[in-house]
């Protein structure tokens, strides 16, 4: 097979074979197929799109490149959660070990940040020693010993999509449903879950803000997940404004940090608790999705969630002196407080931009070899729906660079608008689809 007719193809809106898909992506990872043609693919598909069909091949075939992981020794069940990627999206790190008190096993296979939106594996590696690099038998460890392991895609598990994913990133090819698809599902097939929860944002802050293709992405997991005998359910939830109060990743693990010992962030919590319920409700816990919220509160309530977390931690050679030295927070060398220039309330928070703005100030990717700055980043002070008064700090932006906080800058005039109109209360869980 020919590459260049395989692009060709699918450039002219042609339906690709289970072969030719399997020598495409199979080729990248050898070698075969450069970075330039999978990115012309990429692109391609984007434009294009896939059949269900090609979606589930490129499905098959991602989940082939590697080995797959067998729980079925494990006792309790094995439930995930997988978002689409968010500003501010970090209830990985709060439901996770949460559910996991639950006698529930939650082997989870995380990505790093994709363009403006943040990865769960950039936010544990901000805490000091924290290893995600396991081998397939490490996780095994973990998972039997801990009921929860947080691991990153080696080169044992899912090869090529780790491949192409780092690809996307950089070539503005996030936002294709069946790419979107077969990279999630090809991750939690392997990882060993029995079931899944999908967290699928909607809004400008979103990898896939549009609601109608958050539809057509939540149809095709769920199809996925079905066609491979597993349980799901899709949650649509609110991506226009970030999610909680601090966007970057040391600020990201210490606002979860925060929410386990009793902070009030009130959208964080019902996003994360909805979350987690569903994952309660099918892992067979409890009879709704409602009634695993309610246990979802009581483990936060209760420590159980937090002491699951500093577990995690420490199996996992993180530091958790570090994490429980929360209160003395880390900040890089500069910073910058953004005021208000009116009276008013803040009716508009563009997640885009502010998540944008986090990229400038080093908390994300530009480019595939960046190296990303644990520590920059943004604290809000107000948020969407507060009154306001003039010169009242709106947030502070954090980085190693005045001139880094000067582009951020120019970002956060774009994404904050104030009004004397105060705007209806967020609507922050849109549908739920089973």
């Amino acid at each position: 097979m020919n590459p260049v007719e395989i692009i060709k193809a699918k450039k002219n809106n042609k339906s690709l074979r289970k072969e030719e898909i399997q020598y495409f992506i199979n080729g990248y990872l050898n070698g075969e197929v450069a970075d330039y043609q999978m990115s012309a693919f990429l692109m391609a598909v984007c434009f294009n799109g896939m059949s269900d069909e090609e979606t589930f091949y490129l499905t098959e075939t991602m989940l082939k490149s590697g080995r797959t992981v067998d729980l079925s020794h494990i006792k309790f069940p094995k439930v995930d959660k997988h978002s689409t990627g968010g500003v501010g999206d970090k209830t990985s790190l709060i439901l996770a070990p949460l559910v996991a008190s639950c006698e529930i096993a939650v082997p989870m296979i995380s990505g790093r940040g994709l363009g403006h939106t943040g990865g769960t594996l950039d936010k544990l590696e901000s805490i000091r020693g924290f290893n995600f690099n396991l081998s397939v038998e490490e996780y095994i460890r973990i998972i039997d010993k801990n009921n929860l392991v947080m691991s990153g895609q080696t080169d044992e598990l899912c090869p090529a999509d780790k491949k192409i994913y780092a690809l996307r990133d950089v070539t503005s090819t996030i936002d294709n449903t069946s790419l979107i698809t077969a990279s999630i599902m090809s991750k939690k097939l392997a990882e060993g879950a029995d079931s899944i929860v999908f967290d699928v944002k909607v809004g400008t802050g979103a990898n896939l803000g549009d609601y109608d293709k958050c539809m057509e992405l939540s149809g095709k997991l769920l199809s996925i997940a079905k066609k491979f005998n597993k349980k799901a359910i899709a949650i649509l939830t609110d991506m226009n404004i970030p999610l909680g109060k601090k966007i970057g990743n040391w600020f990201e693990v210490e606002e979860c940090i925060e929410v386990m010992n009793g902070a009030d962030i009130p959208d964080l919590l019902k996003v994360n608790n909805i979350l987690a319920g569903a994952m309660i409700y099918l892992a067979g816990k409890t009879d709704s999705i409602e009634s695993g919220e309610n246990i979802a509160m009581e483990k936060i309530r209760n420590g159980s969630a937090y002491n699951k977390f500093l577990e995690t931690v420490e199996i996992q050679n993180g530091d958790v002196n570090y994490i429980m030295d929360f209160l003395h927070y880390k900040r890089p060398e500069y910073t910058y407080s953004f005021n208000a220039t009116q009276d008013g309330f803040i009716t508009k928070m563009d997640a885009l931009n502010i998540g944008l703005a986090s990229v400038e100030l080093g908390a994300g990717r530009k480019r595939y070899t960046d190296v990303i700055d644990p520590l920059a980043g943004i604290i809000f002070k107000k948020v969407f729906g507060d009154r306001i008064m003039k010169d009242d700090i709106i947030c502070e932006l954090y980085s190693s660079s005045p001139q880094k906080i000067s582009e951020a800058v120019k970002y956060i005039r774009e994404a904050i608008e104030i009004s004397p109109i105060e705007m209806p209360k967020r609507k922050l869980i849109i549908d739920i689809i089973k």
